[in-house]
């Protein structure tokens, strides 16, 4: 890999680092607050809607500027959103719409940036092992993570600990944006921006309109899945260490999956896709007997192991197929906008399913949609065989 390629690891590394820390804690310390799931619903809700049109802003600078000014503008704002979040304390719950935007905002920025910069630092012959190598140490960040946040929080008088996270997660940020600037200006020759001609292409090239649907279908299962098990997981084990120390935990069977993709980067996609979808849907089916730890457990258990892989399938093949749009790759930008909508739409849809049809954490239905959710993720399998090539 090339030396822009590493570094964009290590900065992805402090970056996870810091949200493994305080994204795993902040839904569960607005949980906290409030006990209201349909907050928590609503926060990420506001959150996924507003990404994807920071990300058609911060594409527009990528493509008219600077795509790392995007990516540097994305950590910027995540290290203000934790520095907020610390000022404000227990306000957060008052002001949750607000932080809502706010956290919208700098995650669209950051990852419109990273996610450029991922295709422009990897190549068609080590991209699979790129994405491999980044899931490891992307995950390997998010070890110690939830087991220093958790441990912290446990030994913290009320609700403190959180803050001394947060402030934590603020220093990982600055650290990143730091570390970004080793990666020279990565400014494009071709600064139109045809994210107009968006629904045109979709027209002419049908295939790349699949592997858009491929990632709404995705995005029905991830909306529940983002903030949802770290909720369960404190409702049956009642600690917050205990949930830091099991998402250590289900991060290493991860990092496990990672290394196994890139040993098995040559092997039929089709295959492991179907027994990645079939190993969480199981997982989810547990869910329908009982939400209790052992069922709980159980269940992230193979989702830590199986979901990665699908991940990994679809991204690499995303990759693929953007390079295989017209203008030879000059679409890269507009391409992750619009993968951006698909997949926060899908998002948004669960997510407000979930909160229609359970009214809080005791309800059947949350069983109901997160294994209906992983049942549609069947429907990935035609989508990756169509972009085999």
């Amino acid at each position: 890999m090339s030396r822009n390629a590493v570094i964009s690891i290590i900065i992805h590394g402090f970056f996870q680092f810091g949200a493994s820390m305080s994204g795993l804690f902040l839904n569960l310390y607005l949980w906290r607050l409030t006990q209201d799931l349909a907050i928590n619903g609503l926060y990420n809700i506001l959150l996924f809607a507003t990404t994807p049109f920071v990300f058609a802003f911060g594409g527009w600078i990528a493509k008219r500027r600077d795509k790392m000014l995007t990516y540097r503008i994305g950590i910027a704002l995540n290290a203000m959103f934790y520095l907020l979040v610390v000022i404000a304390q227990e306000q957060v719950a008052h002001y949750y719409i607000a932080f809502a935007l706010l956290n919208g905002i700098a995650s669209g920025f950051y990852w419109t940036g990273y996610l450029v910069m991922q295709y422009d630092v990897s190549t068609e012959a080590n991209r699979l092992r790129y994405l491999g190598v980044n899931m490891i140490v992307f995950n390997t960040a998010g070890l110690a993570g939830p087991a220093l946040a958790g441990f912290i929080i446990q030994r913290s008088q009320g609700l403190q600990g959180y803050m001394f996270i947060f402030m934590l997660a603020f220093v990982m940020f600055l650290v990143a944006a730091l570390i970004s600037f080793r990666i020279p200006i990565m400014k494009s020759h071709h600064k139109a921006y045809y994210l107009k001609f968006a629904l045109l292409i979709m027209r002419k090239h049908p295939r790349w309109l699949k592997a858009l649907i491929s990632f709404f279908l995705m995005g029905l299962f991830q909306g529940v899945m983002l903030f949802l098990p770290n909720i369960l997981l404190f409702q049956t084990v009642g600690r917050e260490d205990w949930v830091g120390y099991l998402g250590v935990f289900f991060s290493a069977l991860t990092v496990a999956t990672g290394y196994a993709i890139t040993k098995r980067s040559k092997e039929n996609v089709s295959k492991y896709l179907l027994y990645s979808v079939t190993g969480v849907l199981l997982g989810a089916a547990m869910l329908l007997i009982d939400m209790k730890l052992w069922s709980v457990v159980i269940f992230m258990i193979l989702f830590s192991i199986c979901n990665p892989l699908t991940v990994n399938t679809l991204n690499s093949f995303y990759f693929r197929m953007m390079s295989l749009l017209p203008l030879k790759g000059q679409l890269r930008v507009e391409s992750v906008v619009i993968r951006e909508l698909f997949l926060n739409t899908g998002r948004i849809i669960s997510i407000a399913a979930m909160i229609i049809m359970a009214k809080d954490t005791e309800s059947a239905w949350l069983a109901i949609v997160l294994f209906g959710a992983a049942l549609l993720q069947y429907l990935l399998l035609p989508f990756v065989r169509e972009k085999q090539v």
